[in-house]
């Protein structure tokens, strides 16, 4: 002290304690990203297929229909996802010197993993053979929205049928229409006489409805448990796998369809009712917080012009802790995917099937010994009698 002043000032003292705690106080740790899983639908491509009447048919299309029109991970079987899947690693990754084989050639080879169309049950959708998720598609039919809505369309319907030479178009077919057509006006070939702006817009509506139908409108729940659940069930395990294990990639990338992202978002209830455009991107993000909990945010970027759109899980906020992410989607998560396609009558059928398997074996069990009884006692020789060996007392 100095003329009865404190040699520490206010400023001081709090300046002291501050660095006392900081010194004591393990530092706090950032927000980090962990995790991110890309699903993502494939580039620009030719038609799927046409129409008997198209005046542009498959010899104007130099690479064939269905493929890249400028571009061959996990990817379902065909060209198209697997050359987008290949053209977006090329943007990802390119090589650094080690890893370059050719000056001239700024590309590294990095594997794409697929499994034939018919053995895909991860994003070919919709996934089958599944008989109860045909039953509800039979039961959807009957809907009134549905119904009214087959009503309202069938001479439209039958107008594009004339005009395309097409039989049986329904709801759920003239999907194809638009999607031949909008390929064409895309790359600059000329439309039908018929196929105006309005009409062109009408069948994009129905084009949006038959997605609401393949995976909504009736029953979405139950749907999702049997389509788009799936796929969401494996994003859901490789989350908590990355939570809890630090040797699991930092990035999956799914390159697929329009519908498979339709079946995803069904199930996460987070579809905007539009079709997904060429190279749109669902993304799930996985954090750890500063208290070391994990949380999941959701993102969907549909518009190179555009910030992708936040999604929101119902029930959650955006930024939604990883327990509470996996409570919440638990009603669309199958727990037996193959048993939970098989029809009421169908596991009722079978139970009884194994019931009297059970008991017929039973019974033919108790027939053959019931006859080697029989046949054991006629063997004994005429006269024999078994008798037990006695002991003499004194």
């Amino acid at each position: 002290m100095a003329g009865g002043q404190s040699g520490w000032s206010q400023a001081a003292l709090l300046q002291f304690f501050l660095g006392v705690c900081l010194m004591v106080m393990p530092p706090t740790q950032a927000r980090s990203l962990r995790f991110v899983t890309l699903l993502y639908r494939h580039g620009d491509r030719s038609p799927v297929k046409t129409y008997p009447k198209d005046p542009h048919q498959e010899d104007e299309w130099s690479q064939g229909f269905g493929q890249l029109t400028k571009i061959y991970v996990r990817s379902t079987d065909f060209d198209r996802t697997l050359m987008s899947a290949e053209a977006n690693l090329a943007g990802l990754f390119p090589p650094n010197e080690m890893q370059s084989f050719n000056p001239n050639i700024s590309w590294q080879p990095i594997p794409v993993h697929t499994v034939p169309i018919t053995e895909d049950r991860l994003l070919k959708f919709p996934l089958g053979p599944c008989p109860r998720y045909e039953q509800l598609q039979n039961e959807t039919r009957q809907t009134a929205e549905y119904q009214n809505k087959t009503i309202q369309n069938a001479q439209f319907l039958d107008m594009v049928a004339n005009e395309t030479g097409l039989t049986d178009l329904t709801l759920e077919t003239v999907w194809n229409v638009y999607d031949t057509l909008f390929c064409e006006q895309t790359h600059g070939l000329s439309l039908p006489s018929w196929a105006s702006p309005q009409t062109v817009q009408h069948l994009s509506q129905l084009k949006d409805f038959s997605f609401r139908f393949l995976f909504g409108i009736h029953e979405q729940a139950q749907k999702a448990r049997l389509q788009g659940g799936v796929l969401l069930a494996q994003i859901l395990k490789n989350l908590t796998l990355m939570a809890t294990s630090s040797q699991f990639p930092k990035l999956l990338v799914y390159s697929a369809h329009d519908t498979t992202l339709v079946a995803l978002q069904m199930a996460l209830d987070v579809y905007n009712g539009k079709q997904a455009p060429y190279a749109s991107c669902h993304m799930f993000e996985l954090y750890q917080e500063d208290d070391g909990n994990f949380s999941v945010e959701m993102y969907f970027r549909n518009s190179s012009e555009k910030a992708p759109w936040p999604l929101i899980l119902p029930g959650c906020p955006h930024r939604c802790p990883l327990q509470d992410f996996l409570r919440l989607t638990e009603p669309v998560i199958p727990k037996d995917w193959q048993k939970e396609c098989q029809l009421a009558s169908d596991t009722a059928d079978t139970e009884v099937i194994v019931a009297l398997a059970v008991c017929g074996s039973i019974l033919f069990l108790l027939i053959v010994l019931l006859l080697t009884v029989l046949f054991r006692m006629q063997a004994q020789p005429p006269g024999y009698h078994h008798v037990a060996d006695r002991e003499d007392h004194a």
